[in-house]
């Protein structure tokens, strides 16, 4: 099977989201083949090279999204009125509510924290599609076919065309309020994000010997990855897997809080409407967790097309650790992550001086780095309340102060390795207000600690009852929990040895690799071939086609609709097909 891996910030770079699981899973399927389609997000990251690539990788194909690259194609008069049209239709899409969107137009325009509500939910008629939504997928499609007429669509969308066109649609009747008090800088603002999120438009991969020769797209995020294999699927009819670990959706909300209505009114439903169509195209789609499956469901997945499969990780470097949990500090905490304001390291300093209060011998012990600057600071600001709080102890007049909060980083001689940052401590302790998928959390459970967690993002799916959960931003809560499992040593043996037992049943690369496997054989079982194969001779090949294509219900659409002329392909021979 030759599959299509598309990656946006990741896979095959060194560095970026995604990275670990997407080469596990290459690794894993040797007897696959693999052709990597991926996007980097900045020049330093294109400047760290690849991670080696096994030998099933037979290409790599690169774009980069942190700078627009110059097509040099000059439009005549007709198609700058397809233009015109096309992107007129997406920006009217952008800026005229569903009814399902109204809903939610009062949380756009204040400033608040919207709702997933540019899609409908995952309801009886959710799908049906919206009005605006089919129009929004005619332009995308028609933009799309547009820049492989003319080869090419960069400098189009950053021209004033495009400025003027989003304009004419937030002025036009009908339009969100939000919109319609758009200023020049938020049509500028608008019009940058779109010709960055459109950029896949594009890319020469479309053809016949790229994307068009693969048997399935694995998308390995929502975005500009999924709208990759949208549009090899809109061309050539390539099925579509799309896998999310974060739901891009949700990150958009939580990272633009500082846009203006306007710009966050049309960029949210750009995302939605894209994230809608990339759900509604996919033959499955494997969010990473329940927390993840449910935004998807809210954004218009269908749930029969979703397969929860959890992110593998590599239990082997914890097994030494796992297997002793008696070499624990009994009167240690231990935290292990990436110092940033969402993981609440103040309401954990003020809960360890509840704790330390009942237990006068406990120490924490805080392991890992600052997450960029604004990490940097939140970390200077902790380790300034650590010792505002607890004052250099001594034994004695003569003795050297020792502070019970440490803040440690692993790699040094005392903690070489994340397994020895675990074993440092009987307990593992997480405090964040934000979460998605906690790995720390699964690390722990490697190890065989006993937890204690704040309920947010896949924390209680993950913890399955081995450990303890309290309310986020609750330092008495989380206090009372540490304490308990301080005082009972038997009690965190047994959770400890019970978290293990269920992290290497649900959470290991093995299970992942498997999981991924069944479901890429499913799609193509699913899936009728796209072109006759001869054998030597010149005859059909028997069987090439699965005689479950050919029989209506489960394993076809309830109405077929025939391919296009110019995604036809003519017979080619079974030994060209397997090349």
């Amino acid at each position: 099977m030759r599959i299509g891996l598309l990656t946006e910030g990741g896979y095959p770079y060194v560095s970026g989201d995604a990275r670990l699981w997407c080469d596990r899973l290459v690794r894993g399927l040797g007897q696959h083949e693999f052709d990597v389609y991926a996007f980097s997000r900045s020049q330093a990251q294109e400047d760290e090279g690849w991670v080696p690539l096994p030998p099933q990788v037979s290409r790599v194909r690169t774009a980069p999204l942190w700078t627009p690259e110059d097509d040099g194609v000059v439009y005549g008069r007709r198609a700058r009125r397809r233009f015109t049209e096309h992107y007129g239709e997406l920006a009217a899409a952008l800026c005229t509510a569903d009814p399902a969107d109204l809903a939610g137009e009062r949380s756009q325009s204040s400033g608040a924290r919207p709702e997933p509500t540019a899609t409908r939910p995952a309801t009886a008629d959710a799908h049906r599609v919206p009005p605006e939504a089919d129009r929004f997928t005619n332009a995308l499609y028609g933009l799309a076919e547009l820049a492989r007429d003319e080869g090419g669509l960069a400098s189009a969308l950053r021209s004033e065309t495009a400025v003027r066109a989003l304009e004419r649609a937030c002025r036009a009747p009908g339009a969100r309020r939000p919109a319609r008090e758009a200023r020049v800088p938020d049509l500028l603002a608008v019009a940058a994000h779109l010709e960055r999120a459109l950029r896949p438009l594009t890319l020469d991969w479309y053809e016949e010997d790229g994307l068009g020769a693969v048997d399935l797209c694995h998308a390995a995020s929502g975005g500009t990855a999924a709208l990759t294999g949208l549009l090899a699927h809109h061309f050539f009819g390539i099925p579509l897997l799309v896998t999310e670990y974060g739901v891009r959706l949700r990150t958009h909300y939580l990272t633009r809080p500082d846009s203006s209505p306007a710009v966050r009114s049309m960029l949210a439903a750009f995302h939605g409407r894209l994230a809608a169509e990339t759900y509604r195209q996919a033959a499955f789609i494997t969010p990473g967790n329940t927390h993840a499956r449910r935004w998807q469901e809210r954004c218009g997945a269908d749930r029969a097309k979703l397969r929860t499969v959890y992110p593998g990780m590599d239990a082997a470097p914890f097994a030494e650790v796992g297997e002793a949990p008696e070499s624990a500090d009994p009167h240690t905490l231990v935290w292990v992550g990436r110092v940033e304001p969402a993981k609440d390291l103040v309401s954990l300093l003020h809960a360890f001086a509840e704790i330390r209060k009942e237990e006068p011998g406990t120490r924490l012990r805080i392991i890992g780095g600052p997450s960029g600057p604004e990490g940097a600071a939140y970390l200077g600001h902790c380790r300034m309340l650590a010792a505002q709080l607890f004052p250099d102890e001594a034994e004695g007049p003569h003795a050297v102060g020792d502070n019970p909060v440490s803040f440690e980083e692993i790699g040094g001689p005392e903690l070489p390795t994340p397994a020895d940052a675990y074993a440092a401590g009987a307990v593992t302790v997480l405090s964040s207000v934000v979460e998605g998928f906690p790995v720390g959390l699964v690390e722990a459970m490697f190890c065989g600690r006993a937890t204690v967690s704040t309920d947010v993002g896949a924390v209680v799916e993950v913890i399955g009852g081995t450990g303890l959960v309290v309310p986020p931003r609750n330092p008495r809560a989380l206090a009372e929990a540490c304490v308990s499992l301080l005082r009972a040593p038997e009690r965190r043996e047994r959770l400890g040895a019970a978290a293990r037992a269920r992290a290497l049943e649900l959470f290991t690369v093995e299970q992942n690799i498997a999981a991924f496997h069944g479901i890429y054989l499913e799609i193509v079982a699913r899936t009728p071939v796209r072109r006759v194969l001869l054998d030597d001779t010149g005859d059909p090949l028997p069987f090439a086609s699965p005689a479950e294509a050919h029989v209506p219900g489960h394993w076809t659409d309830p109405a077929p609709r025939p391919a296009p002329t110019w995604a036809v392909r003519d017979a080619v021979s079974a030994t060209e097909a397997a090349r």
